[in-house]
């Protein structure tokens, strides 16, 4: 529908009520002066406005259609959770300190975990996206990295990911040692900065796609070397994830 088109239906509406409006109250007309409308006439008024708001109901669903956005991603070399000839894939940047990502991370991902990930029907994807108004946002995202160093990735990424307040540098060291993790080389790779490039380029895509909140999500379909799908942003439920699975299924 174009903009003058649109301008046109609203300009006619308030002649269409004023012409439908009742008269006062005891006011006698005299059919030789003020005619007024007759029954027919105001039926198909009605029936016009009734045209038009369909017309305005249809063009605002295709417009709400219009704004889903689409990203196509290469996950190659990054940390990957379930089967790799899964169809389907589900991407996350996520920021550790972000209690948005805590949620869906608390609420919303044992669930896809268990009916999708586990049964090899979803393969999940993480990738970094930290904040910076969030002090400790990059530091968590390096030490995750650095964490894969010593095959305990997806470990440390969930302590730290139901921990978003106790993320400083001793805080990180000491969920480290609860996973029988060597320190001091964590210690060092955390402080030497040796994952900031990676997880700096992380951002820079996760901007080029469209990815202005966190969590962010890629849901769609598996490619030889990542995915094309639906992006969708904010701590979505559980319920939100199995109907787009579902219906990317069919």
């Amino acid at each position: 529908m174009t903009s003058h088109f649109r301008f046109a239906i609203f300009a006619a509406l308030p002649l269409a009520l004023v012409l439908m409006a009742p008269l006062p109250l005891g006011a006698q007309v005299a059919p030789a002066q003020e005619p007024g409308i007759t029954r027919q006439q105001a039926d198909q008024i009605l029936n016009e406005l009734r045209l038009i708001r369909q017309l305005l109901e249809k063009q605002g669903a295709k417009e709400q259609k219009e704004e889903i956005t689409r990203a196509k991603l290469n996950l190659e070399g990054f940390a990957m959770l379930g089967s790799k000839d899964a169809p389907l894939t589900v991407v996350e940047f996520t920021d550790y300190q972000c209690p948005f990502c805590q949620r869906f991370h608390v609420a919303s991902f044992p669930d896809l975990k268990k009916n999708y990930i586990d049964t090899g029907k979803v393969r999940f994807y993480s990738r970094d996206m930290p904040l910076d108004f969030h002090a400790n946002a990059m530091r968590a995202a390096e030490a995750a990295r650095c964490a894969a160093d010593q095959g305990q990735f997806w470990k440390l990424r969930d302590v730290m990911g139901s921990n978003p307040d106790k993320l400083d540098l001793e805080n990180i060291l000491g969920f480290a040692g609860d996973l029988k993790m060597d320190t001091a080389v964590m210690r060092t790779c955390v402080e030497s900065e040796k994952y900031k490039n990676a997880v700096q380029t992380d951002v820079l895509e996760a901007m080029k796609i469209g990815a202005n909140a966190t969590p962010t999500f890629v849901i769609g379909k598996s490619t030889p070397d990542g995915v094309d799908g639906e992006l969708v942003v904010g701590a979505q439920p559980y319920v939100m994830f199995d109907a787009k699975l579902k219906e990317l299924s069919k």
